[in-house]
């Protein structure tokens, strides 16, 4: 997958899409409206940038067009990781680790996560 960023409001579209695809202009705007409150004409334009970027896709159906997400959930998460960390890692990972630790951003489960990968990574280098 090439490098396509995703604003918030994209994010939000593409969730919709990833849990149960495909889905009219109609059913997203139903299925955002109480949490974002867009109009119909809101996911319109943005479904026509995200399609320009090669987030989207659709088919024309019966009544209305169907849009499906271009791209796995998987490879959206990997390549804005990989783009946050350029932006921010900047060298400290221990840095970053202990601002959300002191934040209190991170659950038990988390960390958790934390020490497996760590220790998997460990293990991998011996």
């Amino acid at each position: 997958m090439d490098q396509i960023n995703l604003s918030d409001g994209e994010w939000s579209i593409m969730n919709v899409l990833w849990e149960s695809s495909p889905k009219t202009i109609t059913q997203l705007t139903a299925a955002l409206k109480e949490s974002k409150g867009w109009s119909k004409h809101t996911i319109i334009t943005m479904l026509s940038r995200m399609e320009a970027k090669g987030a989207v896709r659709h088919e024309e159906g019966i009544r209305a067009k169907q849009y499906y997400t271009a791209f796995a959930r998987t490879e959206a998460v990997l390549n804005e990781t990989e783009s946050f960390l350029d932006k921010v890692y900047s060298g400290s990972l221990g840095l970053m680790v202990n601002t959300m630790i002191e934040k209190n951003s991170l659950t038990k489960e988390e960390i958790n996560e934390l020490y497996a990968i760590l220790k998997n990574a460990e293990e991998e280098l011996k």
